[in-house]
């Protein structure tokens, strides 16, 4: 650990470098290290907002993600920049709202039309700056209102002052020399090796503890088989230096929260719409837990402790997590935000790619995932579906199919009952069902929409940027496929009957395995009746009630108001299930992933049943036999410490 006067001459030295080289035109007035970021607050900040060569060339110079803003005593009153604001953005962008931020002298725009409000090249954005000194962030208003995007704008503008000091905290942490230049690197798995779950990895390069992922098992029968392997780590919690959480499904982030209660501290990075979705998802966890009479592992306070020292980044983006490795997120392709992790561990010494979960195809609602890295040494795929016969159908295919059953079930009279991911695989399914009615390949039947993907679904409107290309046009073009007229939404326990009052009719309800959530009580109603259809369209892990069903159960029990406290349904119905619409890569994807990344010392396998990494390790080992580069190829079990270098 570097003392405190090293560090403190570190900054001091940053601070010197960076005023010598700032445009004196400028008026640099105080420098702050907020984070990743090193913040310049400038007497004249249209001298540098004029050009964004004075933000290149310092962040060129330094090698830091470097932000400009206004010092507070340039800077028009709130009331005289709205004033402005309202004079320069046309009103073709329907602003709503503007929230100032003093601290650090953002002011927050809530508009239908955020490219409007931007301008050409950020024209817009340049002249506001200039005329107020206060720089305009741009947020969407989604089309569909999201309760957790404007809770989570409440939260942040309501906690400022514990924001701006726990940024600067970390930002002196971040900003510190390195000690430790040339130590070992290690990978520690704690869950997901070996299994479906709990996804976590430690990156310890001596110098730093990175978390990559948080997850937790739900399916678990006990806190120890839920959560990663923490127990084993021979460091208190508070030591790790910062959680990467690479997409919002529970098994990648769902025991966050729980390192908060036990004392972590420390920065959380990710993309904007992982943060949403991770909140809606863990919220919905507390519920559950409570509505079954079980105490949850931690409870609202903690969730809100994530999100405050959560750091939101872009894909694309260079960032410093710690004094010796930098961070970049690139799409993953597999749910809206989901990123692959790329750790450039000193100054581009080693660099690790970490795929989390993994798309590489294009599908209905997302682009494939990244595999261009300028380098990589080590790269840790996962293996869901990397078994010897995992191999997708082909997607066309599996769409027409899709509908070919829809369509039979609806013309005997029945209805499709349809269990479904709230994150990403809910709107992969919404999109496909919104063009095949379009295109009459479908019936024009209801759809009703129940559940935790309604408020899923509103996140997806409120950040197009990270859906596909031609979705994205869509939705700015005022034709969003959420919004089609098929589409009902169930937001209320009692509108439950209406659905299934109706003829035939398609119902999407959470959750997808069938371990809880509202299409329990739809299956119940729909199960006894073999005109019905049960359509499975994603992954049914093993110990979940969606499993159980699909290998062919007869009956199922619930828990019952009678006598004996229970009650067992037949079940009738026709029960099918489309692997076609995965967001994971099967194993041909996963191979051609690894071979486009060519990772030159390492390849590590996870996320995969012992058998399915095992055969993925075995075929990556063929591919990579006599190709350019021959990495070292294992499939690690967990706590399998493995040292990179």
């Amino acid at each position: 650990m570097s003392s405190p006067t090293t560090i403190k001459d570190h900054l001091s030295q940053i601070r010197t470098t960076i005023f010598t080289n700032f445009p004196p035109e400028g008026e640099l007035n105080r420098i702050e290290f907020e984070g990743p970021e090193i913040a310049l607050y400038c007497k004249n900040p249209s001298a540098a907002f004029v050009s964004e060569d004075v933000v290149r060339r310092m962040a060129k110079l330094l090698k830091k993600r470097v932000v400009i803003r206004s010092d507070p005593s340039v800077r028009k009153s709130e009331e005289e920049t709205v004033k402005i604001l309202e004079q320069i953005i046309p009103k073709t962008a329907e602003v709503k709202n503007y929230t100032f931020n003093p601290d650090t002298g953002d002011v927050t725009v809530e508009a239908l039309r955020p490219g409007v409000v931007i301008g050409s090249g950020g024209s817009m954005l340049r002249s506001a700056i200039i005329q107020t000194g206060w720089r305009p962030v741009v947020v969407r208003i989604p089309e569909i209102r999201s309760g957790i995007v404007s809770s989570m704008l409440h939260v942040l503008n309501t906690s400022r002052e514990y924001r701006q000091r726990f940024l600067k905290e970390v930002g002196e942490r971040i900003h510190r020399p390195p000690v430790i230049t040339k130590g070992p690197i290690r990978v520690i798995p704690l869950g997901a090796f070996g299994e479906v779950g709990r996804s976590s990895i430690l990156i310890d390069t001596e110098e730093s503890k990175v978390l990559l992922d948080c997850g937790l098992k739900a399916e678990a029968n006990n806190l120890e088989e839920e959560f990663p392997s923490f127990h084993a780590l021979d460091f208190p919690v508070e030591e790790i230096d910062a959680v990467v959480i690479a997409h919002a499904h529970m098994d990648h982030q769902g025991s966050l929260p729980y390192l908060f209660k036990y004392g972590f501290r420390g920065p959380v990075y990710m993309t904007p719409p992982t943060r949403d979705l991770m909140v809606l998802s863990q919220k919905d966890y507390v519920d559950l837990k409570q509505r079954i009479g079980e105490t949850p592992p931690y409870g609202v306070e903690h969730i809100k402790k994530a999100v405050l020292h959560t750091i939101t980044v872009d894909w694309g983006e260079v960032t410093d997590i710690t004094p010796d490795i930098k961070l970049t997120l690139t799409n993953a392709g597999h749910i809206l935000g989901s990123s692959v992790v790329h750790l450039n561990i000193g100054d581009g010494k080693y660099n690790v790619v970490y795929t989390s979960d993994l798309k590489y195809a294009p599908t209905s609602l997302l682009d494939k995932a990244n595999p261009v890295f300028p380098r990589v040494d080590c790269l840790i795929i996962e293996s869901t579906y990397g078994g010897r016969d995992n191999i997708m159908p082909n997607r066309k295919d599996a769409e027409e199919k899709f509908a070919g059953i829809i369509s039979k079930t609806l013309a005997r009279g029945g209805k499709v009952l349809i269990p479904t991911l709230a994150v990403g695989r809910a709107q992969e399914i919404m999109m496909i069902l919104s063009e095949k009615i379009t295109a009459g390949a479908i019936p024009a039947v209801p759809v009703y929409l129940d559940g935790m993907l309604l408020e899923s679904t509103a996140i997806h409107t409120a950040y197009p940027e990270f859906l596909a290309v031609n979705v994205r046009r869509k939705i700015y073009q005022g034709d969003n496929p959420f919004l089609h007229k098929a589409f009902i939404r169930i937001d209320d326990v009692s509108k439950r009957d209406e659905a299934l009052g109706q003829g035939p009719c398609i119902i999407m309800a959470t959750s997808g395995m069938m371990t809880g959530g509202p299409v329990i009580e739809y299956f119940k109603y729909l199960c006894e009746d073999e005109r019905n259809t049960l359509i499975f369209v994603n992954y049914q892990a093993e110990n979940t009630l969606g499993r159980t069903i699909l290998r062919g159960a007869k009956e199922a029990t619930f828990p019952s108001g009678g006598s004996n406290g229970q009650r067992t349904y037949n079940i009738r119905m026709e029960v099918t299930s489309i692997e076609g619409f995965s967001g994971h890569s099967d194993k041909s994807e996963l191979l051609r992933y690894a071979s486009a990344v060519r990772p030159s010392k390492w390849l590590l396998i996870n996320h995969g049943e012992p058998s399915r990494s095992a055969e993925l390790a075995r075929e990556m080992k063929r591919v990579f036999m006599y190709g350019r580069t021959r990495p070292q190829i294992e499939a690690p079990a967990n706590l399998d410490t493995i040292r990179l270098r």
